[in-house]
């Protein structure tokens, strides 16, 4: 028992459910979905890094344009630089600065020619550019993403207003430094050394194809996001549709033959399902089948003990009446031995119904074991027989081999079927008769077998004998000596053992029942 019950916790907690068990099943398949989704969410992460790698890859080719422009500016004659900026900057799209020695700027790109972007006011634009913006605000949020200083044109145009260009300047390499427009673009400077003038050159830029690129990433895998998110969340619908319904049905119909309405149930069997669900369906049905069942044999039981203690209890009754108005003693006598033969047939009845009603219960808890019926048969021969058997009925018995006819059951019960048909045999018998008893095998199962001589049981009443308060007694037998249970027990007993019982005539003797019981066979 103890350990039962150590398993069925084991099996509670197994199937307990801790952070989600208020919790809807729906509700838990579209979060699992969703939770995956996540997962695929995670890519506006990756984007990020994308723009990262997209920014240094630009600060570094602005670093070898700007090393590469000093250089050749460095080279060309004082008065052919200026011309040469504003090739460089027609080719490369920068514009270009140089500072001399003292930080002021010497040169401007821009001073001669087109600007070669222009930082747009965010103020001005129309609300789609805006959207974007709060979106691209927002992601950075949730990413986690660097936020870049704002871009400014400093108020006086000298060398140390850039810091990398004055680094540039100390340090003799290039430098590069990323800022953010006011339309949060980034914007990109790089300042190379001209090492023979001693100059500084300032290059910047506008990267916006940067965030046009990762605006169109990012609307890529919205587009992907958004179609996998439709679909999961319509077959986690239908997902749950097939299993949350379903359930929900079985739990009404369950809840309703727990409120006593099981004959008015009908529980689904879903049968064209094949999964667990419907193997769920089918056994609840069943289930509910059987329990209107037992439910109908327990009335039909306490209908059949309520009609059968009326008769010995009127009777009883009516004696006992009598006998106070009766002087007689002949007569009260006779009262008397009618109370006695009620009482005792009260007490008897009662006793058989309550192993009746108990038998269900004890062999649902019972232990079987492995039983050499021919042995238990033997010892039961032995002890009927010491006894003492009426009107001189014989009973023989052919023993099986050792180890034939053995079964798994419970040794008490099977004595019990055996006592029945043994006794219901003797009590159909002529005097002298011989009562034959056999227990052999039959491929897998064991036979046994009980012949009586008495008139056999007619075929229109074999299977009412089986039932419940049906008795036939032979004749002069006197009434009320039997409770009508004791086939019914042994039915019941040779069920619960997966077995069969059944009556049919002899066909070895001109009359003569003969009971026989199949029994699946123990294997070893």
């Amino acid at each position: 028992m103890a350990w039962g019950i150590a398993l069925r916790r084991n099996d509670e907690r197994d199937l307990a459910l801790v952070w989600s068990s208020r919790w809807s099943l729906t509700t838990r398949i579209l979060a699992v979905n969703i939770f995956a989704l996540a997962m695929l969410a995670g890519g506006f992460f990756y984007l990020d890094s994308y723009r990262s790698q997209l920014n240094d890859a630009r600060l570094a080719q602005a670093a070898t344009q700007a090393s590469l422009i000093a250089e050749a500016l460095d080279a060309a004659p004082a008065d052919r630089r200026q011309e040469l900026m504003d090739k460089l900057e027609r080719t490369s799209e920068l514009r270009l600065r140089v500072y001399d020695r003292s930080g002021d700027r010497v040169l401007d790109s821009w001073s001669t020619g087109a600007p070669t972007y222009v930082l747009r006011d965010p103020d001005q634009e129309s609300w789609e550019r805006k959207a974007a913006r709060t979106l691209d605000r927002m992601i950075d949020i949730v990413v986690g993403a660097d936020k870049p200083a704002r871009f400014a044109e400093p108020e006086r145009d000298i060398l140390s207003a850039w810091p990398e260009a004055l680094a540039a300047a100390e340090s003799g390499k290039p430098e590069t430094q990323l800022r953010r427009a006011p339309d949060r673009t980034p914007v990109i400077s790089a300042a190379a050394p001209m090492h023979d003038s001693g100059m500084t050159l300032l290059a910047t830029t506008n990267a916006r194809d940067i965030v046009r690129i990762v605006r169109a990433e990012r609307f890529r895998l919205g587009i992907v996001l958004a179609m996998v998110i439709t679909v999961s969340v319509l077959l986690s619908l239908f997902l749950a549709r097939t299993i949350v319904r379903p359930l929900r049905r079985l739990a009404r119909a369950a809840h309703r033959v727990r409120l006593g309405r099981a004959r008015a149930v009908q529980v689904p069997r879903l049968p064209d399902r094949r999964d667990e669900i419907g193997l769920l369906a089918r056994a609840l049905s069943d289930m509910s089948l059987a329990l209107r069942q037992r439910i109908d044999a327990t009335e039909a039981f306490a209908a059949d003990v309520t009609h059968e203690l009326k008769n010995p209890l009127a009777s009883l009754r009516s004696a006992v009446e009598t006998l106070e108005r009766v002087k007689d003693p002949a007569l009260q006598k006779q009262l008397l031995d009618v109370v006695h033969d009620d009482v005792h047939r009260l007490d008897r009845l009662i006793t058989d119904i309550a192993d009746a009603s108990r038998l269900d219960a004890e062999l649902s808890r019972a232990r079987f074991e492995t039983i050499d019926l021919g042995q238990m048969i033997e010892g039961l021969i032995e002890a009927r027989e010491r006894r003492g058997i009426p009107s001189g009925v014989r009973l023989a018995f052919a023993r099986p081999h050792a180890g034939t006819a053995v079964v798994h059951g419970d040794g008490a019960r099977l004595t019990r079927v055996i006592e029945n048909l043994v006794d219901n045999a003797i009590s159909f018998s002529p005097p002298g008769a011989l009562v034959k008893i056999a227990a052999t095998r039959d491929g897998d199962e064991v036979v046994v077998r009980v012949d009586d001589e008495g008139p056999g049981v007619a075929p229109d009443v074999r299977e009412a004998i089986f039932k419940r308060f049906h008795s036939i007694r032979p004749e002069g037998e006197a009434f009320g000596q039997h409770s009508g249970l004791g086939l019914a027990i042994a039915k019941a007993i040779v069920d619960a053992h997966n077995g069969t019982i059944m009556v049919e005539d002899r066909d070895d003797a001109p009359r003569g029942a003969r009971f026989i019981i199949r029994l699946p066979v123990a294997e070893r």
